[in-house]
């Protein structure tokens, strides 16, 4: 893991502002969101709060969101 990427699993989520896509549906089932330093990303799932939220550094988001608008996942 790089030295970024254990830096974003060290960052404390307990005070996060996290939400969620405006598209979610009225069952709330769906990711959540909240920003991390450096321009990171912590993603979860809303439905199993108890599992460790996902980190991702920004270049890492910046691919993935591409990836999503441009039909490659």
């Amino acid at each position: 893991m790089s030295e970024q990427k254990a830096e974003l699993y060290e960052y404390d989520l307990s005070a996060a502002h996290w939400r969620k896509a405006k598209e979610s549906g009225p069952e709330h089932n769906c990711v959540e969101i909240t920003d991390l330093p450096g321009g990171g990303i912590a993603v979860r799932d809303s439905k199993n709060l108890h599992l460790e939220p996902l980190r991702y550094t920004a270049t890492e988001w910046s691919m993935f969101r591409k990836a999503m608008v441009n039909g490659e996942l």
